[in-house]
């Protein structure tokens, strides 16, 4: 049952249908959605799960609904990277940089709350030549954040664990900024009901504070020109339309309309006070969860007199110790190696001075791939380079059937037919992790903390 005064708040807003929309509700199967990634699916050698691809989503790019939800946890595909388990709502976002940034080059884009990181993904995907800072304020959702990146493979993204605050150090430092933010949460009540039972007239004020907090500790970060990306899963006006009436007034940011089809069941709206577009997706209307989102442009042309773009210091090895790892990996003169902790990692060149900068006035949970450690005088290779697009020519991949592949992917003892010393492990073509293969026996080095616990 929902909440009366929510349903008595809706009252009015454009679109809402009080009996459409409480039977939507009811509805007992939800609606599942991924989104392939497209650094990996040229690598693809099967999808097992074909059948279940019911229709593509219209507003992203190879994106699909299922006929119904597999059980993820079991498909060694998703652990490889393969897809991204997304709500088909909020990939509206691609539509978004279509229009407005329809030819993407080198842009620097900033994820503000990124956690879990479909957005991110999706990001990533949208500007292959561009650099992605995902930051997420929480820890431990900063780590989920990071174990999805990893499985992405890509080296355009950099992670960070901060404050929103922080981020006024980097002043119009980014092309694009999307604020997914914190919200009540009543886009998802058909998929949790726990957001049912915290939802309050309080909560959703509280959230309309923050949600002006966040924004103007980041807005100073985009670049003139620079494209604002705002969405909540609420329903709420005031987490919706009244903040991007905020977003216009206290900013100056200029509204962006976006050409939608009449087929989506999209429902077009515009603010009170300054007629700012915005897009809300209702689940009797569109096949997905409630959703909001607007876009703006930063229309001052005035870049600031004064840029700290002085660098931070990042430990790089030196070419003693990174040649044997070029010779074994055969690594691209296109990387450059740096140090984090005990660990050797590499980043694209392209992307290195960008790293330094924001290095210098954040708290860098991830960035780059990391190759692995020295132990003694073995080098021990990363889960994270296995997962990478990182070539390895010179690494004998070991192809899995399906019951090896959960078999590994639980990191119980496995016994595979491979050259002695390190090989990768695969499952349809992409990479799953490393095995070490002994005299005796094949040591299994899956993440134990990744491991999959299931039956």
């Amino acid at each position: 049952m929902l909440p009366t005064a929510f349903i008595h708040s809706l009252k009015g807003v454009p679109g809402f249908d009080a009996e459409a929309f409480l039977a939507a509700h009811q509805q007992t199967q939800g609606i599942t959605s991924i989104r392939f990634n497209p650094y990996k699916k040229q690598y693809l050698k099967g999808i097992p799960f074909a059948t279940l691809l019911k229709a593509s989503i219209p507003w992203a790019n190879d994106a699909w609904y299922l006929t119904n939800r597999p059980s993820f946890t079991l498909d060694p595909l998703l652990h490889a990277g393969a897809y991204y388990v997304q709500e088909a709502s909020s990939m509206f976002i691609e539509t978004i940089l279509n229009q407005i940034i329809p030819k993407p080059t080198t842009e620097t884009v900033l994820d503000i709350s990124a956690a879990p990181g479909g957005k991110t993904t999706l990001l990533s995907g949208y500007f292959k030549h561009g650099i992605v800072v995902a930051n997420e304020i929480i820890k431990s959702r900063a780590a989920i954040l990071s174990e999805n990146i990893v499985k992405w493979g890509a080296d355009n993204i950099i992670v960070t664990n901060n404050e929103p605050r922080h981020f006024e150090r980097l002043s119009q430092f980014f092309d694009v900024i999307l604020l997914d933010a914190p919200c009540s949460g009543s886009g998802l009540f058909r998929k949790d009901k726990n957001a049912v039972e915290e939802w309050s007239v309080e909560n959703v004020a509280a959230c309309c504070i923050r949600q002006q907090k966040i924004s103007k500790e980041i807005v100073g970060c985009l670049k003139p020109g620079g494209l604002f990306i705002y969405s909540t899963c609420s329903y709420s006006l005031e987490e919706d339309e009244n903040i991007t009436d905020y977003l216009c007034n206290e900013y100056g940011l200029e509204s962006v309309r976006v050409q939608i089809q009449p087929e989506w069941g999209i429902v077009e709206v515009q603010s009170s006070l300054k007629s700012a577009w915005g897009y809300r997706f209702f689940p009797d209307k569109v096949k997905g969860e409630g959703f909001f989102v607007a876009a703006f442009k930063n229309p001052n042309t005035t870049e600031s007199v004064f840029q700290n773009w002085s660098e931070a210091t990042i430990a790089t090895p030196s070419a003693k110790q990174t040649d044997p790892l070029v010779a074994m990996f055969q690594i691209p003169d296109s990387y450059q190696f740096f140090l984090q902790e005990d660990s050797f990692k590499i980043i694209s060149k392209v992307y290195w001075q960008t790293l330094l900068r924001v290095s210098k006035h954040l708290y860098i949970k991830k960035a780059g791939i990391n190759l692995g450690s020295l132990k003694g005088k073995d080098f021990i290779p990363s889960h994270e380079l296995a997962l990478s697009l990182l070539q390895l020519p010179s690494v004998n991949q070991i192809e899995l059937n399906l019951n090896e592949a959960l078999t590994y992917l639980r990191k119980q003892p496995i016994e595979l037919n491979g050259k002695m010393g390190w090989n990768v492990v695969s499952y349809c073509g992409l990479r799953l992790g490393w095995v070490k293969v002994l005299p005796n026996r094949v040591n299994n080095y899956y993440p134990s903390e990744w491991r999959i616990l299931k039956d």
